[in-house]
């Protein structure tokens, strides 16, 4: 899929004409295929990163400068099954346009459309573009906090529910932590690559003043959600450790009855193993009230160690 983009009068519109992709200031691709990326390669003289160039992890495959412009590849957060992913897109700037490449279609990506067709993203170069797509990245990661936050909330008070009364389900807790442990390493990721973009830009656009007053505000803004990711891992561990370890309580709880249950039975066993011996001679045989005897022997065997439990306060 290809959106092609033209900047008129100081706001960004989408060009639909095929024939005008070649006058274009941003060129957007989803995914393309072999004739898409021919059709860049031919009119642009670019080509296209393939899915394993954007992955490269080094910073010097994700972030240079050659003859065709500056190229950085940058971390997006998108949802695919319901979860949360990071996908790179691979973005060049020229003086006279932006391209971006991409596998997967993106919020981010979809929300800058919209605010294009209501002629809200204003934006008098390329180089704006870009900035404006990175300005929605920060929003939209703020956005998963306050939604990660929520749900932290939420499970927060499920966990000690659990402690209070029992009748919550503590393995859920720790699925539902996990998940946003999850998706706040991918938030916190996605921030860190956008200082590591921002600052690589700032240093081929120092005479923009007005564009680097823009990268500042986006790292402040990023600064500051990293603040925010921090806290999300800490409170994830206490609970994460408390959940576990009100877990463990309720395994003991189960154990300690078992063990004074078996403590309790084991003198009348003991008891009843005596009488069941096959010897001989056991004056008890004879004897009329030896049933009755063992009977009440075996009571009294049981309930003395269960008052002694109970007087010590293990019960």
């Amino acid at each position: 899929m290809l959106y092609a983009y033209r900047i008129q009068q100081g706001s960004l519109q989408q060009v639909e004409d095929p024939a005008l992709h070649a006058e274009c200031d941003w060129l957007d691709l989803v995914a393309p295929d072999e004739a898409e990326r021919a059709l860049v390669d031919v009119r642009f003289g670019e080509v296209l990163p393939t899915a394993d160039d954007m992955e490269e992890l080094e910073a010097s495959s994700r972030y240079f400068t050659d003859e065709d412009g500056i190229h950085v590849h940058s971390l997006f957060m998108y949802r695919a099954d319901g979860r949360p992913r990071n996908g790179t897109v691979a973005f060049t700037l020229t003086r006279a346009r932006l391209l971006s490449s991409r596998d997967n279609e993106m919020p981010d990506f979809r929300l800058m459309r919209l605010r294009v067709r209501n002629a809200r993203v204003l934006a008098e170069s390329p180089l704006q573009v870009l900035l404006a797509l990175l300005e929605q990245k920060v929003d939209h990661l703020a956005d998963e906090l306050e939604e990660l936050y929520a749900t932290l909330e939420a499970v927060s008070q499920s966990v000690l529910k659990e402690d209070e009364d029992g009748d919550g389900s503590l393995e859920d807790d720790i699925d539902e932590l996990a998940e946003i442990e999850d998706t706040n390493g991918k938030v916190r990721l996605c921030l860190l690559d956008t200082q590591r973009s921002v600052s690589f830009l700032m240093r081929h656009i120092r005479d923009d003043n007005d564009a680097l007053a823009t990268c500042r505000e986006i790292l402040r803004d990023a600064e500051s959600l990293l603040t925010h990711t921090t806290f999300v891992f800490e409170k994830v561990n206490f609970l994460m450790a408390a959940a576990q370890g009100f877990i463990s309580i309720q395994q003991n709880q189960i154990i300690k009855i078992f063990s004074i249950a078996a403590v309790v039975f084991l003198p009348p066993t003991l008891v009843a193993s005596i009488y069941g011996m096959n010897f001989a001679f056991m004056p008890e045989l004879q004897w009329k009230g030896g049933y009755p005897f063992a009977l009440g022997l075996m009571v009294l065997a049981g309930i003395a160690p269960y008052l002694f439990f109970k007087r010590k306060g293990w019960l």
